[in-house]
């Protein structure tokens, strides 16, 4: 069991469960969250971005494939002492726990975007397992979110220039949402990148 500590708040997180680095902290960097937003937290992991957007959201709404990634995030709100009536994780691929008519004001994902040529079926491996070219997991969500934005909802996504970045971008933008990079960190074999992508 590994523990990292921050802006307050501790998180332990378990071998099956993927550490946050660098992706997930340039993304809570820019996390910008209004009072009284709804929030869907995707692919939560250990909740660490879910329990930093319920300090000021509604309601956060955190889904994660990997069963153990939610008994985790259970765990640290719990941990955390935060409101829990605040926070609810669902276990399942992408949207498939969220229902068709449900829609949020921010959507975050810190997306599997690593190209690997051998897919493994690990849970772990399944938090950066992009496939081949690294949008296995991006592509498909990029075609249904902008389905659950409310008006002037925003999804802000987290990927690699390993994974393409400008196919998400036109893909978004297809997709009618005004698009724009707002950060990017460089590290030594890829750029981390993130998407900000406006409902208007």
């Amino acid at each position: 069991m590994k523990q990292i500590f921050y802006k307050g708040y501790v998180f332990k997180i378990p071998d099956l469960v993927y550490m946050p680095s660098d992706d997930t902290f340039l993304l809570a960097k820019y996390l910008n969250v209004h009072p009284g937003e709804i929030v869907l937290d995707m692919g939560t992991g250990c909740g660490i971005l879910a329990i930093l957007a319920a300090e000021k959201a509604r309601k956060v709404v955190g889904v994660d494939i990997n069963p153990y990634a939610i008994l985790c995030a259970l765990k640290n709100v719990k941990l955390n002492a935060v409101n829990s009536r605040k926070i609810v994780f669902r276990q399942g691929d992408l949207f498939e726990p969220i229902s068709a008519d449900e829609k949020f004001n921010l959507i975050i994902f810190n997306s599997p975007y690593l190209p690997v040529e051998e897919i493994k079926e690990g849970w772990l491996e399944k938090a950066w397992s992009g496939g081949i070219n690294g949008r296995k997991v991006i592509d498909r969500f990029v075609n249904v979110a902008p389905n659950h934005l409310k008006e002037n909802g925003r999804i802000l996504h987290l990927q690699s220039t390993l994974s393409d970045v400008d196919k998400t971008v036109e893909n978004l933008r297809k997709r009618k949402l005004s698009v724009r990079v707002i950060a990017e960190e460089k590290l030594e074999f890829e750029t981390l990148v993130l998407i900000l992508a406006k409902k208007t």
